[in-house]
């Protein structure tokens, strides 16, 4: 009796890369072994195997995926590449909160790519992220979605609006209003400059901070029983930028646009 096709499949790194670098069109045995580092002794069992469960044919040492290959590698490569960003650190990406993510972009998460879990030192846990920061000011826009605000923030904030640089923050109805009772002197001056534009989301966030830039992107999670630790994700747009982008306006519809104080 053959084996499941899923043991088959991910039982094997070596047949699990067959497969993916095949889904592009035909390659030969050369290109294969050079792009998996192996020798062709090692790998040509696993080639069989493969051939034997009707996923690939050979023609003249040239490998190619059937109809039933094409069909499976196409659902494998989003599935692989959600491991792809979990991977980065399972433990971290299994200790969130995620149910904040509308469905159709957590099942988009692999966009992400691989995102950099960064725990600050304690001596710097009230400084912005310097990745931010210094590649914001080299962008075109900065934007913010924030149920937790860093102190930091509305300095930033200030100096990029001054620079022209185009701004939208989204805040909860908590940190709005604690900014009009810590930095209501910065809140009147942004609210007039042309570059920023504020909104406040009534609803509930669950989780801290969301801000993305022309260069990188940073979230804060909420860890699963509620709780806040030092950690968060940063990942390198432009490759991320569809998904942030849509996570923002997922928010934004959603948010009252606020003009005076």
């Amino acid at each position: 009796m053959k084996k499941p096709l899923l043991d088959v499949i991910f039982a094997s790194e070596k047949r699990k890369n067959v497969l993916l670098l095949l889904q592009d069109g035909p390659r030969g045995m050369k290109y294969i072994l050079d792009q998996l580092e192996t020798t062709r002794q090692a790998l040509l069992p696993h080639v069989r195997i493969l051939e034997d469960y009707h996923l690939i044919t050979d023609s003249m040492d040239t490998y190619e995926l059937t109809d039933i290959g094409k069909l499976i590698v196409n659902k494998m490569t989003h599935l692989v590449s959600i491991t792809e960003v979990l991977d980065t650190d399972i433990d971290f990406w299994g200790t969130r909160k995620l149910d904040f993510l509308p469905s159709p972009l957590l099942n988009r998460i692999n966009e992400l790519g691989k995102c950099r879990v960064i725990s600050p030192p304690v001596t710097d846990i009230f400084e912005l992220d310097k990745d931010i920061t210094d590649t914001s000011y080299k962008s075109r826009s900065l934007s913010m979605i924030a149920a937790s605000l860093h102190p930091g923030y509305p300095h930033l904030f200030n100096e990029l609006a001054h620079k022209g640089i185009n701004i939208r923050a989204i805040f909860s109805k908590s940190v709005f209003d604690s900014m009009k009772s810590n930095y209501s002197t910065y809140l009147e001056e942004l609210i007039k400059n042309e570059s920023f534009n504020l909104y406040v989301y009534s609803e509930k966030m669950d989780f801290l901070a969301f801000v993305y830039n022309d260069f990188n992107f940073l979230m804060r999670m909420l860890k699963v029983d509620g709780t806040t630790d030092n950690k968060y994700i940063l990942c390198k747009n432009p490759p991320t930028l569809r998904w942030t982008n849509d996570f923002f306006e997922y928010y934004l519809k959603d948010s009252t646009p606020i003009t005076e104080l």
